[in-house]
């Protein structure tokens, strides 16, 4: 993906290194479910044990940096959708 003049540099930072719409999909998603993974599930779920070992973050500031991550993602997947600038094959 080459950054041209009508590419907001929002967009350009956010996908600078992927050039197919699949890959730019495989990171939100991916962002977004470990975006779910940060919320304090042990603390938001008092129970057993393995919980509290599976879900390692025990406060909001992971979530709280992943939310606008994932929204500028999501956004600049919008953004390339609309002005179809994704390369061919993608």
């Amino acid at each position: 993906m080459h950054n041209t003049n009508k590419r907001p540099l929002w967009v350009h930072l956010a996908f600078s290194g992927i050039s197919r719409r699949r890959t730019a999909l495989w990171l939100t998603w991916g962002c977004a479910l470990f975006t779910l993974y940060c919320l304090p599930w042990a603390e938001l779920l008092p129970g057993p044990d393995w919980l509290a070992r599976l879900f390692l973050v025990h406060d909001w500031s992971w979530f709280a940096m992943m939310v606008p991550m994932t929204g500028w993602y999501w956004l600049g997947l919008r953004w390339m959708d609309r002005h179809r600038a994704w390369a061919t094959g993608g």
